[in-house]
């Protein structure tokens, strides 16, 4: 069963007991928090373990879960830009560990590299595997994004591939895969196995650009990737990210709202 989360970027001024409740309102179940970015929700490595052990104990009370962090790890990147992505990669291992979080995103990044595309998953590949025992002596998993260079299916499954760690596994964002022209069953085929959790936010094309709007206003299939995922057995979660800057104008509630119903449309 996939169960309905919403990332930290959608209520950004929002604390954190604003957070419980406005998911609450709504039905989610997971919070994802985007670290580095100022949200007022204040889910960030410089958290006491007390704090920590804090926030832990106000979501089980509640009945909900921390279901992933979402860092703006890259390890696609060159050295010695990685390695300083590396340790951040290490200090949200703990964090969500402390959370009873069993999920770390993170994106390929810019590829930079001027041989083949097997040297950049190599590249690619080497920086998760210095982080992958340690995740899984944590218990967590890191997940790389379909996301900036790293949009197409295959070339993220080649990463996985050549890491051979269960501890780092695949997050698909299912807009950047169809924006790459691929289909729902076209990426399923190549990464459906991988994955662990996903990005949901709509959007259609302005001015030749993608501008994201409400779940079914647009023209990304959401539906497709979860029914397929299900029928292979997924248990994970459908992440709103729709991305607000604090003190930006919108409306945290409408857009919850809209997701949620867009999302039990089609999964009930």
């Amino acid at each position: 069963m996939t169960e309905l989360a919403t990332m930290t970027s959608v209520c950004p001024d929002w604390r954190l007991y604003e957070v419980v409740a406005g998911m609450k309102r709504h039905g989610y179940k997971g919070l994802e928090p985007r670290v580095e970015w100022g949200h007022a929700s204040g889910i960030e490595a410089g958290l006491s373990k007390a704090e920590r052990a804090e926030v832990r104990r106000r979501f089980a009370d509640e009945g909900l879960e921390i279901c992933c962090i979402a860092t703006g790890a890259r390890m696609a990147v060159q050295e010695p830009e990685r390695a300083g992505h590396v340790e951040d990669v290490r200090r949200y291992i703990e964090l969500a560990a402390d959370l009873g979080c069993g999920l770390l995103r993170t994106f390929g990044g810019a590829r930079g590299h001027s041989g083949e595309l097997a040297a950049a998953v190599e590249h690619t590949a080497e920086g998760y595997r210095q982080v992958a025992a340690e995740a899984g002596a944590a218990g967590v998993t890191v997940l790389m994004e379909t996301h900036d260079d790293w949009c197409c299916s295959a070339p993220v499954r080649a990463v996985i591939e050549a890491v051979d760690h269960p501890a780092v596994q695949v997050l698909w964002d299912v807009m950047h895969t169809q924006r790459m022209m691929e289909t729902p069953e076209e990426s399923f085929r190549v990464i459906g196995p991988l994955t662990r959790h996903l990005h949901a936010h709509d959007g259609r094309y302005v001015d030749g650009r993608m501008e994201v709007c409400g779940l079914g206003d647009g023209v990304i299939d959401h539906a497709s990737p979860v029914r397929l995922l299900e029928a292979a057995g997924y248990q994970g979660w459908f992440s709103v990210e729709v991305i607000h800057a604090p003190g930006s104008d919108h409306d945290p509630d409408a857009v919850l709202a809209g997701y949620a119903a867009g999302f039990r449309g089609f999964s009930a």
